[in-house]
């Protein structure tokens, strides 16, 4: 059984020294290829760096390059040449993470959408799909989206963690959808439990967003109480089972997904 994980934050300081030993038991549990995360200019540059220092091979290891909407004021008049030179390196294979933030606005609404239209605009350029984040914000990132979509080759709404309408919304506009361990958790992510039958065979993707979302149905849980990509099997099982699929089912067609959507090469 092979699974891709779509989001890991591997530059976050928690797994400073780990590297190693976390891909190990990543790929001991199946997790065969790894999508790094880039938040920041810089943060986008150490995941690339990532890849090539740990994944010889070229197969396993890849990243996003984007501008994560809290930091949206940092973007500035080098930004955009800055993500572009990244985007064209070989292991950075998706736009993002980018979108927009209305829950905690660490940057102002309309510096948030500036910076979207600007992500959007590059994707466009390469040809490359976008890891998008929202929270609070379905309408407007519906709103602009739509100006960009027929010219996108792709888009996935990363940790999707909305409601119905908001998860119908973007299967119209043909996204695809990511889901973390928020479904395994009882205090605030049973809604999720009903609405993973509704994704369609084709955009559904599984994710970490490692350290955090650690799946509070993992057993037994870790002392440190940070998540890990070995533990995305966890996430599989808990939406197999509200999908009525089993495991390896999910498995098949969920790694399919991603592989296609990040053109990301076979691992045998």
């Amino acid at each position: 059984m092979q699974l891709i994980d779509i989001g890991v934050n591997l530059t976050n300081p928690s797994f400073d020294g780990k590297h190693e030993a976390v891909l190990e038991r990543a790929y001991a549990a199946g997790v065969c290829q790894l999508m790094l995360t880039g938040t920041s200019v810089e943060g986008s540059e150490q995941a690339q760096a990532l890849c090539l220092k740990l994944d010889d091979s070229g197969q396993r290891l890849f990243s996003t390059a984007g501008i994560h909407p809290h930091s949206a004021s940092d973007w500035n008049s080098d930004t955009a040449r800055q993500l572009r030179d990244l985007l064209m390196q070989d292991r950075v294979r998706a736009v993002g993470e980018c979108g927009l933030d209305f829950n905690r606005d660490f940057s102002p609404r309309p510096k948030q959408e500036k910076v979207l239209e600007e992500h959007l605009a590059l994707a466009v350029d390469l040809q490359l799909p976008v890891f998008l984040h929202e929270r609070d914000a379905n309408q407007r990132l519906l709103e602009i989206l739509r100006d960009y979509r027929d010219r996108l080759p792709a888009a996935v709404v990363h940790c999707f963690t909305g409601e119905q309408k908001a998860l119908f919304s973007y299967l119209d506009l043909d996204l695809h959808i990511g889901i973390t361990g928020w479904i395994c958790d009882e205090r605030r992510g049973t809604h999720l439990h009903p609405l993973v039958r509704d994704i369609p065979r084709g955009r559904l993707m599984l994710e970490s967003d490692a350290p955090y979302l650690l799946p509070r149905t993992l057993r037994p849980k870790p002392k440190n109480g940070r998540n890990e990509p070995g533990y995305l099997g966890e996430v599989l099982r808990e939406v197999a089972l509200h999908r009525d699929e089993s495991a390896q089912d999910l498995a098949e067609h969920s790694t399919a997904t991603a592989r296609a959507f990040f053109n990301l090469p076979a691992v045998v």
